[in-house]
């Protein structure tokens, strides 16, 4: 098997190869080639997933049992689950698809042996327009080295079956043998402030406002719901920000010494500070803007803004879809009352 089947970098891919790298490497390496800032890295292939499956499905039936499974019925599911996935994780990793990692990681990262690193689900089923996989899967944040970037690739691979995304696939009636894991491997960013934004309004549809939502640190603290974001409300043409609304944001998510992440308690003064200057909220309405353009429809984004440096950059894009299913109806009109386009959105986990 050769380098090539294994590994591909974002530069070399687009949404196109969806089904090799799944929809979260497909959409980085589509933002890369746009000329849009995302972290560098690479995506674990489908095909290596495929042959790690196929050799522990010959030795004992994999996805035949998932495909029989009633998602009603909890108690099998959580059986069946946690088998697969403790054998996941307990078999060896291919000698090739291991040593053409451990490469990718070294041409990422250099000489640092302990560069850290994301590693993110990318299954082939998720960011589809039809059907938002978001949150089923797993992701690792600042991951150390080349070793434990292996280990992490395998728990995504476990990821796939977890109760929560097998009784999803089964409820959707999606074949076992059209599921399949990509796993994103891009370099971390140590954010000062991340978030979500959405280039048409999440609670109106309105598309000729940008909503920004952000905090301090990681956007991890944001997404799993446990800081409440500042949010904002821009403009797409004019830029004017309509919307201002500074919550208290009581902690960041930050790297944890020898890896993974921790929460840091905010001072008084931090916690109710905006985490985003004009000037920031400007360039985020423009990216956005550039990011739909590119796609040819609405947005659901999630952005970093690098400590230091204050560069901005995309950690993902997908498809909005709770508007984009309701099209068939009349879009909301602009609204006089700009606060009617924020809502708290981050009731359960992305990833």
């Amino acid at each position: 098997m050769s380098k090539e089947e294994n590994i591909s970098w974002f530069a070399d891919i687009g949404l196109f190869d969806r089904p090799s790298v799944g929809g979260k490497g497909g959409s980085l390496g589509e933002l890369t080639k746009a000329g849009i800032d995302v972290p560098p890295g690479f995506v674990v292939r489908t095909e290596a997933f495929e042959r790690f499956i196929r050799k522990l499905d010959k030795e004992e039936p994999l996805r035949a049992p998932v495909e029989a499974l009633d998602p009603d019925d909890l108690e099998k599911v959580g059986a069946v689950t946690k088998a697969i996935r403790e054998r996941i994780e307990n078999e060896p990793m291919p000698a090739e698809v291991e040593n053409d990692i451990k490469a990718a990681y070294k041409e990422l990262c250099g000489d640092d042996a302990k560069s850290p690193v994301a590693v993110r689900s990318s299954a082939t089923t998720e960011d589809a327009e039809d059907a938002s996989f978001a949150g089923l899967q797993d992701t690792y944040l600042w991951v150390l080295g080349a070793d434990e970037t292996l280990n992490m690739v395998r728990s995504c691979w476990a990821s796939l079956y977890s109760v929560e995304s097998v009784c999803y696939r089964r409820r959707q009636n999606f074949p076992e043998d059209g599921v399949a894991m990509g796993v994103v491997v891009q370099k971390m960013v140590d954010a000062r402030t991340a978030g979500v934004m959405f280039t048409r309004s999440p609670t109106t549809g309105d598309k000729s406002v940008i909503t920004i939502e952000g905090a301090w640190g990681l956007g991890s603290a944001v997404v799993s719901g446990e800081v409440t974001p500042d949010r904002w409300v821009v403009a797409k043409l004019t830029g004017e920000i309509t919307t201002r609304d500074i919550s208290n944001k009581h902690i960041r998510q930050s790297p944890r010494e020898g890896g993974g992440i921790e929460d840091v308690e905010l001072p008084e003064a931090e916690r109710t500070a905006p985490c985003l200057s004009d000037d920031e909220l400007i360039q985020l309405k423009d990216i956005g803007r550039k990011t739909e353009k590119h796609y040819g429809k609405p947005q659901d984004i999630e952005w970093a803004v690098e400590n230091g440096s204050g560069k901005i950059l995309l950690l993902q894009s997908r498809p909005e879809t709770v508007w984009s299913a309701k099209d068939k109806a009349p879009v909301a009109e602009a609204q006089d009352n700009p606060m009617k386009h924020v809502m708290n959105i981050f009731g359960g986990k992305r990833s």
